[in-house]
């Protein structure tokens, strides 16, 4: 039975999230209408200021993707979404990076979960060298357009239960399992792992990790130190 390492993928391997990246490309492909950008403007503007946090900023962007993908042609979102990896491929942290490859020569059966779009997750993570990708799945009507709806959502809203599902489905153990997440939203699976790492943690992961005994890494500029 293979080895599980599972991974959260914006904010601990991509140095961003990919649903702001082509949520800000959609606006400026003229596909999203300006009006998206001032769903999230203030709040993105407070947490670069370190006036708000990044939990209400990533929200709004939530709200404004969520308020325009209806009605998007699936082809023109699958080519904005593919401008959006070649130019964000190599915006990785190091330290998940190196390790994706370090667990890969282990022959650990890679998986990610995220909450960005799967179209634009799927790509960006095979070829980053993971085995199985789940992330949020918007339906297509049969004219080949988004119907605004998103599907399959108790299972991608919990990613204990995804791990849970990859681990039966796929034959893979748990034992030595490694997990790698940045906010609380990845305790429940951290839980289920071996061997949690909390890298780059926002606060509320940072004091349960804490708690908890926990692996915790942050990587800045060009230093990776744990702690």
């Amino acid at each position: 039975m293979k080895k599980v390492a599972i991974f959260d993928i914006d904010g601990t391997l991509f140095r961003s999230s990919l649903l702001i990246e082509i949520t800000r490309a959609l606006v400026r492909e003229g596909i999203f209408p300006l009006q998206a950008e001032k769903i999230y403007l203030r709040a993105y503007k407070d947490w670069f200021s370190r006036k708000g946090s990044y939990e209400k900023y990533i929200s709004a962007v939530i709200t404004a993707f969520e308020k325009y993908i209806k009605g998007v042609g699936r082809g023109d979102f699958l080519k904005v979404a593919r401008k959006v990896i070649a130019f964000n491929q190599n915006r990785v942290y190091r330290y998940t990076r190196d390790l994706i490859k370090e667990l890969r020569k282990k022959n650990y059966y890679i998986l990610a979960i995220s909450h960005s779009p799967w179209e634009i997750l799927k790509d960006f993570c095979k070829k980053s060298g993971f085995d199985k990708v789940y992330g949020q799945v918007h339906e297509v009507g049969k004219s080949g357009k988004f119907t605004g709806k998103v599907v399959y959502l108790e299972l991608i809203n919990d990613k204990a239960k995804i791990l849970k599902r990859a681990v039966e489905k796929e034959g893979l153990t748990l034992k030595d399992s490694i997990g790698v997440g940045d906010t609380q939203g990845d305790i429940p699976f951290l839980k289920m792992v071996a061997k949690p790492i909390c890298f780059n943690p926002n606060k509320k992961l940072f004091e349960y990790a804490k708690r908890q005994g926990w692996k915790v890494v942050f990587e800045r500029k060009d230093v990776i130190y744990p702690l």
